[in-house]
C-alpha cells in the first residue's frame, strides 16, 4: 500500500513585519498579540510595559514597527517616541492611544512618530496603519485627522492665521497640491499613484519636488503645512 505524503504546511511569508508592543496593560498587549500574530505578514517580536523598556527593546530587537501607548510609567510614551527616533535604526513608531488632543498629536509627529491610531480603531485600520508606516509614510486615523483639522480651523478663524501657507501654495502646481493633500491624509505612495493614475516613482518625485519648493525636510512638516493651507479635509 502506498503511503500518503504528509500534508504540506503553508509556505511562510518571507520577511513578515516585526512589531514591538509597548503598553503598560498586559491585557491590551495580549489582545494585540493574539490578533497581530494571526496575520500572515505580521509578527510580534517583543513587549514592553514602560517607556524605558520600549527604548531598550527597540535597541536590542530592532523591530520594524513599535505600537506605542502614550500613557505609560517612567519616561512615558512621547519621550519614548523621541528616543526611539533618535536611535536612527529605521524603526517606525505608530502611536496607539485613546487620547486625541491636538497638541499631543502634533507632538507625536514632531517627536518622530509615524502616525496615530485610536484604540477604538478597527483591525483593518490597524493593519493598514502598520503597512503604511513601514513604507515610510505618515498615517493618521480619520478621527485624529479630524481633531487636527478642527483645531486649525478654529485657530485660523480666531487669529487670522494660515494666509501665509495659502500664499505659499502658489509655488506648487495643481498636481503637486493633489499629491500634498493625499500625503497629508495618510495615503501611501502606492495609494496616491492609484488615485492619480501615475506610477509610485512619479509620486515620490512629486513629493521630493514639493518638499524642496516649500523648504520642508520631514513628512510631519508636510502634514502641518497641509493643515495650515486648508488642504487636509476630513468629513
Amino acid at each position: 500500500m502506498r503511503r500518503r505524503p504528509p500534508p504540506t504546511a503553508p509556505a511562510p511569508v518571507p520577511n513578515p513585519i516585526q512589531i514591538l508592543l509597548a503598553d503598560d496593560h498586559w491585557v491590551v498587549r495580549a489582545g494585540l498579540r493574539a490578533f497581530l500574530d494571526g496575520q500572515s505578514n505580521l509578527r510580534v517580536v517583543g513587549e514592553a510595559a514602560t517607556g524605558e523598556e520600549a527604548v531598550e527593546k527597540t535597541r536590542s530587537l530592532k523591530p520594524d514597527v513599535v505600537l506605542m501607548d502614550l500613557v505609560m510609567p517612567g519616561i512615558g510614551g512621547l519621550e519614548a517616541v523621541r528616543r526611539i527616533a533618535g536611535l536612527k535604526r529605521g524603526t517606525k513608531v505608530l502611536v496607539l492611544s485613546a487620547h486625541l488632543e491636538e497638541d499631543v498629536l502634533l507632538q507625536v509627529l514632531e517627536a518622530g512618530g509615524s502616525g496615530f491610531v485610536t484604540k477604538t480603531s478597527t483591525h483593518e485600520s490597524l493593519t493598514r496603519a502598520i503597512s503604511t508606516v513601514v513604507q515610510n509614510e505618515i498615517f493618521l486615523d480619520p478621527s485624529a485627522a479630524k481633531v487636527l483639522v478642527d483645531h486649525y480651523k478654529d485657530a485660523h478663524s480666531k487669529e487670522g492665521k494660515g494666509t501665509g501657507a495659502k500664499d505659499t501654495l502658489g509655488r506648487l502646481s495643481a498636481r503637486e497640491r493633489e499629491v500634498l493633500a493625499l500625503t497629508a491624509e495618510g495615503h501611501s505612495s502606492t495609494e496616491v499613484a492609484k488615485l492619480l493614475r501615475v506610477s509610485p516613482k512619479t509620486v515620490d518625485t512629486y513629493r521630493a519636488r514639493i518638499m524642496g519648493k516649500l523648504g520642508l525636510k520631514h513628512r510631519s512638516e508636510l502634514v502641518r503645512f497641509a493643515l495650515r493651507a486648508g488642504l487636509l479635509k476630513v468629513e
